[in-house]
């Protein structure tokens, strides 16, 4: 694989770093390459987003359907970006159980962010094995997230196969090649 990926994420708990990590791992087997590259909010830049074509973004939903402390930092600076020749795929973080009227809801805003700014989505998943009240994440069917909607809250035996899937299904979404 010739093409790099930025895996950019925050992360306030280390869930959503985590999970990151294991994204990075996966691209990295898949591909047999190390050609992504991960990045915290919270001390890098969202404008190195602009040296990448392929980017992976990761981001937990506080509270009440409230965007992580570090990504809101940087709201700004993200509308500033123009993304029109960018691949991106998301993947949040949240709570069902705990949260389930803003269950993924940071997912949904940063989605939208991205997609009015001229990016290319990928990424989607079905809405099926969740239990939750309403999502700012869902599609406008209501049949997909946006993302890859994780929640290790109660659903902690689950992720690692998720992003196995999902991740393949980003990179073929994307057009890379060398997918074992």
């Amino acid at each position: 694989m010739n093409e790099k990926i930025g895996v950019f994420y925050g992360s306030t708990t280390c869930y959503t770093e985590i999970a990151a990590e294991k994204i990075c791992g996966e691209i990295n087997s898949l591909t047999n390459s190390k050609n992504t590259s991960l990045y915290n909010v919270s001390s890098t830049s969202v404008s190195k987003m602009n040296d990448y074509k392929y980017l992976i973004l990761g981001i937990p939903t506080w509270d009440f359907g409230e965007l992580q402390e570090d990504w809101e930092n940087q709201w700004e600076e993200l509308s500033e970006l123009n993304l029109e020749s960018k691949y991106v795929a998301i993947f949040g973080l949240g709570d069902q159980v705990g949260y389930p009227e803003w269950f993924q809801d940071a997912m949904g805003y940063l989605w939208q962010k991205i997609k009015n700014q001229g990016a290319s989505m990928a990424g989607c998943w079905p809405n099926k094995n969740f239990s939750f009240t309403q999502s700012k994440a869902l599609n406008y069917e209501k049949s997909e997230f946006v993302g890859l909607p994780l929640d290790d809250e109660n659903q902690f035996d689950q992720t690692d196969n998720l992003i196995k899937v999902w991740t393949k299904k980003v990179l073929v979404e994307f057009g890379i090649s060398n997918i074992e």
